[in-house]
């Protein structure tokens, strides 16, 4: 690129940005730094050294590799229980829908049938949806036209 096209190019950009306005958060941000005891409260940037004991509670942890993953939220555990004992989950659940597909596709039911072929089963229509599914993609009118000033 010439020097002289980025000239233009640095001078629009200038021209754009020029009538800009900094943040309101901005403007607090360079407001406090005019204050030597300002503390930030914002998110990220603490205006405080983190306490020693917390340095060390971290340094512990890291060395006994405590801290490789996020904590997993259990959940109230009298409330997974009733609904486990009440209901069939995850792999239980999985296991039976597949187990009454595989049986409608062996019967060779119409249901079957269409699972087979991998398509919808309930009675939507194909027309126009699942096509991808089917292989049936339609393109835009244009999308396969050949540019006019081509030469074929």
């Amino acid at each position: 690129m010439s020097s002289r096209k980025f000239i233009i190019i640095r001078k629009k950009m200038f021209d754009r940005t020029k009538n800009l306005r900094l943040s309101v958060i901005k403007q607090m941000e360079i407001m406090a730094t005019q204050f030597p005891d300002t503390i930030s409260l914002a998110q990220g940037v603490p205006g405080f050294d983190t306490p020693e004991c917390i340095k060390r509670r971290v340094e512990k942890a890291l060395q006994e590799k405590v801290v490789a993953k996020y904590s997993l939220s259990p959940g109230i555990p009298e409330l997974r229980e009733l609904i486990e004992k009440q209901y069939r989950v995850e792999g239980d659940l999985k296991r039976d829908v597949f187990s009454n597909v595989k049986r409608l596709k062996e019967i060779g039911s119409y249901r079957g049938t269409r699972h087979a072929k991998k398509l919808p089963a309930r009675g939507q229509r194909t027309k126009t949806n699942s096509r991808t599914v089917r292989g049936n993609m339609r393109r835009t009118m244009g999308s396969g036209r050949k540019d006019a000033n081509q030469k074929t």
